[in-house]
């Protein structure tokens, strides 16, 4: 920059919120986090994510209410190993709430599709979903199959859900739900906690990080959309079921906490009737969130995918 442009206020200004754009909203444990941060801006708002390590691309996609955060523990196993990419969607962890966006399914994907084909270039990646980022990472997969060399899933659906998940949507997605969600934020206080394992509740940097990147209820707008969007979705996460097809012949990894009360043996039926040749992983003792409680397993199978696809292109 000229030295001159120091002098002009207009130019210091917009250098003055670039910065600030580009600063994380919040500060959890450097131990827990110890990532770089990087962004991406699209219509004026930044996208949040880390990218760590070298080699094949590994995607890693949150629901909600968490951010890249919950991978930080596979992260830190794997970034010598191989290219560790994790992004917080708009509205979550660090990333902005952009202007006149309505915390979709379906605008997530849009976001997510341009942090990695325009903004990355990715050519090709192994993704790994888990929560809101099933349907979300496997809309981007399933529209992209060329580009998808593997997948691990966890405690997941892709398709119209089931009468748990309904009531759940019911509850939290009406004007009730928003209410306990944006005015009591009941679901990084209350439900976040009841999804882990008692281990994984102890550690509080940990529940510090899930509640910190929503200070006001304004904040929280994405976590109600989210929840309303189990059912009002209904009729794109069909055409997602439709797509899975077009994943045939990826090897698929599946690791499904026993404990999380959302997700049924049923579902785990339901999987393996499109990739029946997929290799199963049951988790005792993980609840929902199997980032937190089980990441040792995510290691596991992205080590398994990774290995396959060097002895295929060996």
């Amino acid at each position: 920059m000229p030295l001159s442009a120091w002098n002009n206020p207009i130019i210091l200004e917009r250098l003055f919120w670039s910065i600030e754009l580009a600063a994380r909203k919040f500060q959890v444990s450097t131990d827990e986090y110890p990532f770089e941060s990087q962004w991406f801006t699209r219509q004026g708002s930044k996208m949040h994510y880390i990218d760590v390590g070298e080699g094949i691309p590994v995607v890693m996609c949150h629901g909600n209410p968490t951010w890249s955060f919950l991978y930080r523990n596979i992260i830190k196993q794997l970034s010598n190993q191989c290219r560790c990419i994790a992004y917080d969607l708009p509205g979550f962890g660090h990333s902005d709430h952009p202007s006149n966006y309505a915390y979709t399914p379906q605008e997530h994907v849009e976001w997510i599709s341009a942090l990695l084909f325009d903004h990355l270039q990715l050519k090709e990646f192994i993704i790994v979903v888990q929560d809101w980022g099933g349907p979300t990472g496997l809309h981007v997969a399933t529209n992209n199959p060329d580009k998808i060399i593997g997948a691990v899933i966890s405690n997941t659906w892709a398709w119209e859900v089931g009468p748990i998940f309904k009531v759940f949507s019911k509850i939290l997605g009406g004007k009730f739900g928003g209410y306990l969600i944006k005015k009591k934020n009941i679901f990084t206080r209350i439900a976040v906690p009841m999804f882990l394992t008692p281990k994984a509740r102890k550690n509080k940097d940990t529940l510090v990080a899930y509640v910190a990147p929503f200070p006001t209820p304004e904040s929280r707008t994405g976590i109600h959309v989210f929840a309303r969007h189990l059912t009002q979705s209904k009729d794109w996460l069909r055409a997602l079921e439709e797509r899975l097809h077009t994943l045939n012949g990826i090897p698929v990894e599946f690791i499904f906490g026993q404990k999380d009360l959302g997700t049924r043996p049923s579902d785990m039926r339901h999987w393996l009737e499109h990739f029946p040749k997929a290799h199963v992983t049951k988790v005792p003792n993980a609840n929902h969130f199997t980032q937190e409680d089980c990441p040792e397993e995510f290691v596991s199978a992205i080590r398994r995918l990774l290995q396959q696809t060097e002895r295929e292109n060996s």
